[in-house]
């Protein structure tokens, strides 16, 4: 069963964030497991909500993949995460891709 990843990163900015992308490359090579991926900041910082297909799918992209370019960028601290279950996803028409 797929699951909802909420994550809060506080301080983290989007100049780190492209760092990450960049260096890890999930826009061109797909994290196994990966199914959605929104971000956005706030007062507070990096906010993300993901679909993995599992909760361990999303700890080995982070242990493999993300962990390194995180720290290669200079983040620091750790970013507060939830998981819960999928109940239901939409996409709608046409949505695909990066933006």
């Amino acid at each position: 069963m797929s699951v909802v990843m909420s994550m809060n990163w506080a301080g983290v900015t989007p100049e780190q964030y492209d760092v990450v992308r960049e260096a890890v490359g999930w826009e061109e090579s797909a994290p196994v497991g990966g199914e959605v991926h929104v971000a956005w900041f706030d007062e507070r910082g990096l906010q993300v909500i993901d679909v993995w297909e599992s909760e361990q799918a999303f700890q080995a992209f982070f242990a493999e993949r993300l962990a390194p370019a995180i720290e290669k960028a200079g983040i620091s601290g750790a970013p507060e995460t939830g998981f819960s279950p999928l109940y239901r996803r939409f996409v709608a028409p046409g949505v695909s891709g990066a933006a």
